[in-house]
C-alpha cells in the first residue's frame, strides 16, 4: 500500500504544480496588460500564484482536519524559497543584482509575520481570528512593501493582452486541478505519515514544501533568464510572505484546525531566522553569487538537524 500512497503524493504534487503554472501564465498574461511595475507582480500575482499547491493543500487539509499538514507545509514552503530556491538560482542562471531595499522591506514584513504566526500557533489552535489576523498582516504588509519601492525598478509591462475571457477561464480550469491534485497528495501524506509514524508537521515541512517549492524554482528561473531580476526577486521573497500569512490562513478560515503547538513554533522561528539571515547577507553584499546561494543552501541543511532532533 505504501506504493500507492507514494503515487497518489507524487502525481498529486505534478498535477499541482502543472496546473499552479497554468494559473500562473494566464494571470500574468492578464496582469501584464496594466502598467504594474514586475516587481509588485512578483510580491503579489506570481507569489500567490506559484503558492497556489500550498493555498489548496491549506483548504483541503483543514478541512480534512490535518492542521500539521496546513501549517508544516506553509512554513516549510516559506524557509524552503528563502534558502534552498534562492540557494539554487545563481548556480542555476549565474550570478545577479539583488535591491537591497526591496528585499530589507518584504523580508522585514515575512520576519514580523513569521513571529507573529509563532505566537499564534503556540496555544495549538488555529481558528477563524487567527486567520483574519493573518490576512490583515499580509494586506497591510503588501501595501507597505508597495509602498516603500525604490525609484529605478525594472519599467512597467506593457503588452497586449487579447483573449480576456479565454485567459480567465483557463486560470480557473486550472486552478479546479490544483485543488484535485492537492487533494489526492494529501490522502497519499496522511497515509504515509500514519504507515512509518512520521510526525505530519516533519514530513509536510521538508517533503511536502519540496514539492511545492518547485513552482518557484521554475518562475524565477525562467524570469532571471528572461533579464526580469525584479520579477524574480519579488516571487521567491513574496511567496515565502504569502507562505507565512495567506497560506497559513486560508484553511483556517474556512475550517479551524488544532496543531503541534510545539513543533509548529519551532518551525516558524527558524523560518523567520532564515528569512531574517537571507535578508543579512543579500542586503550587504547586493549581488547574488555562488558563495552567497552557498550559505543559504547550508542554512537549508541545518534545518534537517534541528528539527529532526527536536
Amino acid at each position: 500500500m505504501e506504493l500507492v500512497w507514494i503515487f497518489a503524493m507524487v502525481a498529486g504534487l505534478v498535477v499541482a504544480l502543472v496546473a499552479s503554472r497554468a494559473a500562473v501564465s494566464r494571470a500574468t498574461t492578464l496582469a501584464a496588460g496594466s502598467r504594474i511595475p514586475p516587481f509588485v507582480i512578483g510580491i503579489t500575482l506570481l507569489a500567490i500564484g506559484t503558492d497556489l499547491p500550498e493555498i489548496a493543500n491549506s483548504i483541503v487539509s483543514s478541512i480534512a482536519g490535518h492542521g500539521d499538514l496546513n501549517v508544516g507545509d506553509s512554513i516549510g514552503s516559506a524557509a524552503t524559497q528563502v534558502t534552498l530556491v534562492l540557494g539554487l538560482l545563481p548556480f542555476i542562471v549565474g550570478p545577479f543584482i539583488v535591491g537591497a531595499r526591496r528585499v530589507v522591506g518584504i523580508g522585514a514584513v515575512t520576519v514580523a509575520a513569521l513571529l507573529l504566526g509563532a505566537w499564534l500557533l503556540s496555544d495549538g489552535y488555529l481558528g477563524r481570528l487567527d486567520a483574519v489576523v493573518l490576512l490583515v498582516v499580509w494586506l497591510v504588509g503588501s501595501i507597505i512593501v508597495w509602498r516603500g519601492l525604490p525609484r529605478g525598478s525594472e519599467p512597467a509591462i506593457r503588452v497586449d493582452y487579447g483573449r480576456k475571457g479565454r485567459n480567465i477561464a483557463e486560470a480557473l480550469l486550472a486552478l479546479a486541478f490544483v485543488g484535485g491534485g492537492a487533494a489526492a497528495a494529501l490522502w497519499g501524506f496522511v497515509n504515509l505519515a500514519e504507515s512509518f509514524d512520521i510526525p505530519e508537521y516533519i514530513l509536510a515541512f521538508f517533503a511536502a514544501s519540496l514539492g511545492t517549492s518547485l513552482p518557484e524554482l521554475i518562475v524565477d528561473v525562467t524570469a532571471l533568464r528572461a533579464g526580469a531580476r525584479d520579477m524574480a526577486i519579488g516571487d521567491v521573497l513574496g511567496s515565502s510572505f504569502v507562505d507565512s500569512t495567506l497560506s497559513i490562513a486560508a484553511g483556517p478560515l474556512i475550517a479551524p484546525t488544532v496543531i503541534s503547538a510545539d513543533l509548529a513554533v519551532l518551525g516558524s522561528l527558524l523560518a523567520a531566522a532564515a528569512v531574517a539571515f537571507a535578508v543579512l547577507i543579500l542586503s550587504r553584499q547586493e549581488r547574488h553569487t555562488r558563495v552567497t546561494g552557498g550559505l543559504l543552501l547550508a542554512v537549508y541543511a541545518a534545518f534537517f538537524f534541528v528539527l529532526l532532533l527536536a
